[in-house]
């Protein structure tokens, strides 16, 4: 009989991509009685599941590529998954490589609200046609602290932060509620460390087969699509050895901003995740046990 945690609680599994959280999590749940939680930002839309790197679990592929959706509706999601598997007798396992969503899942934490999308195209159009300098000493003159956080060229959070200046909040709050260690259950949070080179090689590997499954199909049948997806514009326009790297580079890029995630989470505990799934997971069920 497979022994689960008592009282159940809630575990979450974090780290950079390509570092293995999948196939941990569902080593975890062949152990004990869980339900497995996506906190990946990607996953949760359908039609790219090769590009994506989607497994089992609660909210994966649950929104169309058209759907623009958002962390705190995303929070209400997972709340109450959590709460019906406890509800169960059954442990959630948030898994995810999106810091952000990981943090909504868990806690109850103060979210950015929506923006108007006409006014993120205006600013989308002031961005293209008065330039990256002009926009950011807009925003410097509006929310100085957020400016000073934020680099010119760095289009995407430049008008993020003025978009949400104009909601009455700011990207760089004096007080970040993001990094509370309050947590809405009892919850250990794990955190993969896997060295680089080891990461750079299952990052090709995982490129690679992407191919082979038939990514490039997957692709065409996407269109143009509101979210951003990594890798979906190389695998629509380049030749497999020129997509192939440029995804590659920007996995690479993606797993260290992870990386600081990982370091900044409070109580976070790292297990080394350069070993077979089954290993990780038994690590993790002796660390969580011990915690009971």
């Amino acid at each position: 009989m497979t022994r689960g945690l008592a009282p159940p609680r809630v575990l979450a599994l974090f780290g950079p991509t390509a570092s293995g959280k999948t196939a941990v999590a569902e080593e975890l749940a062949r152990r004990i009685p869980a339900e497995l939680v996506s906190a990946d930002s990607m996953q949760l839309y359908r039609g790219l599941p090769i590009l994506t790197n989607q497994g089992a679990g609660r909210l994966v592929g649950i929104w169309p590529l058209d759907r623009q959706g958002s962390v705190a509706e995303y929070g209400r999601l997972a709340h109450a998954e959590i709460d019906a598997a406890l509800a169960a007798g059954r442990t959630p396992i948030v898994v995810g490589g999106s810091g952000l969503y990981l943090r909504a899942a868990l806690s109850d934490v103060e979210i950015p609200p929506a923006v108007d999308a006409t006014d993120r195209a205006e600013w989308e159009r002031a961005y293209t046609e008065l330039g990256a300098e002009h926009v950011h000493g807009l925003l410097r003159e509006r929310d100085a602290r957020a400016a000073a956080q934020v680099h010119p060229n760095d289009r995407k959070r430049v008008i993020r932060a003025l978009e949400l200046h104009a909601a009455g909040a700011t990207l760089v709050p004096e007080v970040s509620r993001l990094w509370t260690d309050e947590t809405r259950h009892p919850t250990v949070i794990f955190g993969l460390e896997v060295p680089a080179d080891v990461l750079e090689r299952r990052i090709r590997a995982r490129t690679a087969e992407m191919f082979e499954r038939g990514v490039v199909e997957e692709a065409a049948a996407a269109g143009e699509v509101v979210p951003e997806v990594l890798g979906l514009e190389a695998v629509q326009t380049l030749s497999r050895p020129e997509a192939e790297e440029a995804i590659a580079v920007a996995t690479r890029r993606l797993a260290a901003y992870q990386r600081k995630w990982l370091r900044r989470i409070p109580g976070i505990v790292r297990i080394e995740g350069d070993r077979p799934a089954e290993e990780v997971a038994d690590a993790i069920l002796e660390v969580a046990r011990a915690r009971q």
